[in-house]
């Protein structure tokens, strides 16, 4: 069973998603070809390194779901974001290729019905749990914990 998480705040729309982009870094695309022209693993890892914000993620690509929904008459703000570590997502895939099916992670920000902001995401632990495999698992429940606190400091 996959655990869902669900944080309101009362805290406006965009000082939450400020903060929470704050938080993170911003992952850079060209590292992929860099790696696949052979680029020197240490080199590469030092650079992700440095892509890291404060959070220990990094800001993959938000995606504005309210603008979208201007398409059948609707105003509303919503922000997904795609957020993760691939440093951390490669303690899981070397254990089992299946863990890449959730690495980067999803939140997604957005004003309810009555413009209460609300904050949701799945927690990793469970998305990761169910390959069974303890080593994943456990970089998983990491997971857990780095994004509650990214959650919480976005909404204070």
């Amino acid at each position: 069973m996959i655990g869902h998480v669900v944080v309101k705040t009362g805290k406006p729309f965009g000082d939450v998603a400020a903060a929470l982009e704050a938080r993170m870094g911003k992952f850079e695309p060209a590292v992929y070809e860099r790696l696949q022209k052979g680029a020197d693993a240490e080199v590469i890892r030092a650079g992700l390194e440095k892509m890291v914000g404060p959070s220990g993620f990094m800001l993959f690509q938000t995606s504005d779901h309210g603008a979208l929904l201007r398409l059948v008459g609707q105003k509303k703000k919503a922000l997904q974001y795609i957020l993760g570590n691939p440093l951390f997502a490669i303690q899981m895939t070397q254990h089992d290729i299946r863990a890449g099916l959730y690495a980067p992670l999803r939140a997604l920000i957005y004003e309810d019905e009555s413009g209460q902001v609300c904050v949701e995401y799945d927690k990793p632990s469970t998305l990761f749990g169910q390959f069974g495999n303890i080593k994943v698992t456990e970089v998983a429940e990491m997971l857990d914990r780095k994004l509650e606190e990214l959650v919480s400091a976005a909404i204070q």
